[in-house]
């Protein structure tokens, strides 16, 4: 059987695609293991736990590089963007109104994922310009005991995740939208 080149090009974009979902899983998966390895191992010692610290102040592979909470979130972006992209054939078959249903929540978790990383993002702002003008330089372990004061989140990790939360549930919008029209 002969197959033509966009046939090839088509098989080259799901492979690759595929690939790319593989290694940011494997990416995903890997830092939250080490994530829950470290948060226990310093909850048994200290019982106090804030989420995500660890991630915000590991930096990875070396002294100066990104901290592993950014790559976190570049992989879940990429991981969903793959992933919305390889099943993008099986969206289109949903019903009319179960798309309209699924706009809504998606819609709904979006303007809660914008809220949040707003709010996030101007505490993190607050909390440098504070920081700074007490001549502390220090701001990965910036932490908020918001919801709850026995397990504050880590502020920068929260703005992050949040913003990467928005992107996801915004693009995820856009595809069930474009779906509607075509």
């Amino acid at each position: 059987m002969q197959y033509s080149d966009q046939d090839i090009d088509e098989l080259r974009t799901r492979n690759l695609l595929f690939m790319a979902f593989y290694f940011s899983a494997i990416v995903m998966l890997s830092i939250c293991f080490y994530a829950l390895y470290i948060s226990a191992e310093e909850y048994l010692n200290t019982h106090r736990i804030i989420i995500g610290e660890v991630l915000s102040s590991t930096e990875f592979p070396f002294q100066g590089s990104p901290k592993l909470v950014t790559y976190l979130m570049i992989a879940s972006v990429l991981s969903w963007f793959c992933i919305t992209r390889l099943g993008s054939d099986k969206i289109r078959t949903i019903a009319t109104p179960i798309k309209s249903i699924l706009q809504l929540v998606i819609l709904a978790i979006m303007v809660i994922a914008l809220y949040e990383f707003i709010y996030n993002f101007n505490i993190w702002n607050s909390f440098i310009t504070q920081n700074i003008i007490k001549g502390k330089y220090n701001l990965d372990s910036l932490s908020v005991p918001y919801p709850h004061p026995k397990t504050p989140w880590n502020i920068i990790f929260a703005a992050k995740m949040t913003f990467a939360a928005f992107l996801i549930s915004s693009h995820g919008l856009y595809i069930i939208s474009k779906t509607n029209k075509g």
